[in-house]
């Protein structure tokens, strides 16, 4: 069997008043997920909790993310969270807005050449 790449998502997050860069992460996460329904683990006869998601999760500030609070989200399968320096800090005169950007890698053990 060959681990193989099956689908990349992107999202983006927010965090407009709190500063909460788990927060803006969650929702980056959310993003990237809930606009798919995936269905190639089923279409190749393979429950979907056999997936391996690779989630990269990029902010100012990397060490205020709770990494536990990311991998929560993920519905299916199980996965890995790694947080980059990227994303955005928007200050204004009251706040500062946190952006977050998240990319979502999931793979399948392929059994054969089916992929």
């Amino acid at each position: 069997m060959a681990l193989k790449r099956m689908v990349l998502q992107i999202g983006m997050g927010t965090d407009i008043r709190g500063q909460d860069y788990t927060k803006a992460a969650v929702r980056a996460l959310r993003d990237a997920l809930w606009h798919n329904s995936l269905s190639v683990a089923n279409a190749l006869g393979l429950d979907t909790d056999s997936m391996q998601v690779e989630v990269t999760i990029g902010v100012p500030h990397p060490e205020k993310v709770d990494r536990a609070a990311v991998l929560a989200v993920l519905p299916h399968g199980t996965g890995t969270v790694q947080v980059v320096e990227g994303g955005l800090e928007i200050a204004s005169e009251t706040n500062t807005t946190v952006v977050a950007n998240a990319a979502a890698v999931v793979r399948l053990d392929i059994p054969g050449d089916r992929a």
